[in-house]
């Protein structure tokens, strides 16, 4: 079988999709066992490239909250998993990172968008996969600088299993996710079944550019992803 490898665009060009949808478009139910993430084949293939071309563009030059309303309801154990919505905010404060959440598809060569650079300490869910929360594995994008400095993910590689991400949704529920870990694959080796291979329990993929910074088409030699699993979830 022919497998697409589209050809990267220059480190300065970053894919960047057309403006996504305001609201999670309701998806088809699928047939059981089918993964969500079995239909755009092309972005599984891709990863690297979207990573080596849109996440790291340029050499870090060195080291450079929201909170819910009071009266929450206690936070519940999640073992199933939400309904879809759309995730709005990203907190990490492990990290101090604080930053919006936008959807992204598909660039035109099938690799994963990623924000524009005008927007580089905003992060990028994949609106093709499940929203935070759902059962199976959804995924967060992230630049980790620019030719200027540090963007969003800058610090993703100091985080620890045990740290705690949250993520506020649309329909203004805020679920909570542990780090299991925190890994560095190479770009043509990254793990596509534990990334997003399969449905299972709620999890969640922060992933950004890492290890050696080669230039050229390439950037970082490295990714940088988080796992994390789903813990809790709350309403106000």
């Amino acid at each position: 079988m022919e497998i697409f490898r589209p050809s990267q665009p220059p480190v300065d060009r970053p894919s960047v999709a057309a403006r996504p949808p305001t609201a999670v478009t309701p998806r088809r139910s699928r047939p059981p066992g089918r993964s969500p993430w079995a239909v755009p084949v092309a972005v599984v293939l891709v990863l690297a490239g979207v990573f080596a071309t849109g996440a790291g563009l340029g050499r870090s030059v060195g080291p450079f909250d929201w909170a819910p309303a009071g009266g929450d309801r206690p936070a519940r154990s999640e073992t199933v998993g939400l309904s879809a919505s759309r995730p709005v905010r990203l907190s990490v404060p492990a990290i101090k990172i604080a930053a919006p959440v936008a959807p992204v598809g598909q660039a035109r060569d099938g690799s994963i968008a990623v924000p524009p650079l005008e927007r580089h300490n905003e992060t990028g869910w994949y609106d093709r996969g499940p929203t935070p929360g759902e059962p199976g594995p959804a995924v967060i994008v992230g630049h980790v600088d620019t030719k200027s400095g540090p963007s969003v993910f800058y610090d993703l590689g100091k985080l620890h299993p045990g740290d705690l991400i949250e993520v506020a949704r649309a329909d203004r529920s805020v679920v909570v996710f542990k780090v299991d870990t925190v890994e560095h694959f190479p770009k043509d080796q990254l793990p596509a079944e534990r990334i997003y291979g399969h449905d299972g329990p709620p999890g969640l993929r922060l992933i950004t550019c890492g290890g050696q910074f080669i230039g050229g088409r390439t950037g970082y030699a490295d990714n940088v992803i988080a796992f994390a699993t789903l813990q809790s979830s709350r309403k106000p």
